[in-house]
């Protein structure tokens, strides 16, 4: 665990050097979670209010669920992977001696959007296979999607540059994906660093200090405090989930620069970039 930890932090200080370079970089996470917002409100406000989830909870309406679930994957998956290819897309400018702008990574992610929607349309079916497995067998279906979800992030780790890069579609991108990471670590790797572990542990603490605080206000009648409380508190937790996708997405860049291309940007060793993986 604590090489895990501490690998991940190597890899966490040089993606945040990139990020330094370019600031604006953090642009594309921050649109993505409020059109996020905005589709989950969308699908959401119009089903409640038609009744929607009262029949599901009655067992009724099963198909149409699972069609409107598909349909919010879809506009969920367009949404997130045109931001990565954004953010992707203007890492690689950075990462190949360019400076990039905000236009720069909507150019790239515009430039490629058939795809994108090609690959949304390909993820949106994966997440729909799996859900309906979890659903079928609750125990059993929990291992079996965790198993397969695993193995689908491994495979599709790379998707995203290769999308904005490479003149392929989205079955070939997937396969040129797996094919990088089984080139260059082997047949069975695991991760060997977790970005989203060290911010889950920053968040874990800002709950553990703000949440006693919160509480305490409350027990006193302290609404002002209450309220502020739990400001900072939605804001760091917010801002730690918009740092940990934004250097997430740096971070891939940096894996299938060094793949393709042999270097590393000028941010990475080698030994970072190596030490992603490892064979089980």
């Amino acid at each position: 665990m604590f090489a895990l930890l501490k690998n991940s932090w190597n890899l966490i200080k040089a993606s945040a050097a990139v990020l330094r370079a370019d600031k604006e970089l953090v642009i594309f996470p921050i649109l993505s979670s409020l059109a996020l917002i905005i589709v989950s409100a969308s699908f959401a406000i119009p089903m409640f209010a038609a009744g929607f989830f009262d029949q599901l909870i009655d067992g009724q309406s099963r198909i149409f669920h699972y069609v409107v679930l598909f349909v919010f994957y879809t506009v969920q998956y367009t949404v997130i992977i045109f931001a990565n290819s954004a953010l992707t897309g203007a890492a690689l400018v950075r990462l190949n001696g360019g400076d990039p702008t905000i236009g720069t990574g909507f150019r790239i992610a515009l430039g490629h959007f058939g795809k994108i929607l090609s690959y949304a349309l390909i993820a949106a079916t994966v997440g729909l296979i799996l859900r309906a497995i979890a659903d079928r067998s609750k125990t059993i279906g929990q291992i079996v999607v965790g198993l397969l979800g695993l193995a689908w992030n491994l495979a599709t780790y790379l998707v995203v540059p290769v999308l904005v890069t490479e003149d392929v579609g989205p079955i070939e991108s997937i396969q040129r994906s797996a094919a990088y990471l089984k080139k260059t670590w082997g047949e069975q790797l695991v991760g060997n660093f977790s970005v989203g572990l060290v911010f889950g542990l920053f968040a874990f603490l800002v709950l553990l200090i703000g949440v006693p605080l919160f509480i305490w206000a409350a027990t006193a009648e302290a609404f002002v405090a209450m309220a502020v409380i739990g400001v900072v508190v939605v804001l760091l937790l917010a801002l730690l989930s918009l740092l940990s996708n934004t250097l997430q997405g740096i971070y891939v860049a940096a894996v299938y620069h060094y793949i393709v291309l042999g270097q590393t940007g000028g941010y990475f060793s080698k030994e970072q970039i190596k030490g992603a993986f490892r064979n089980r």
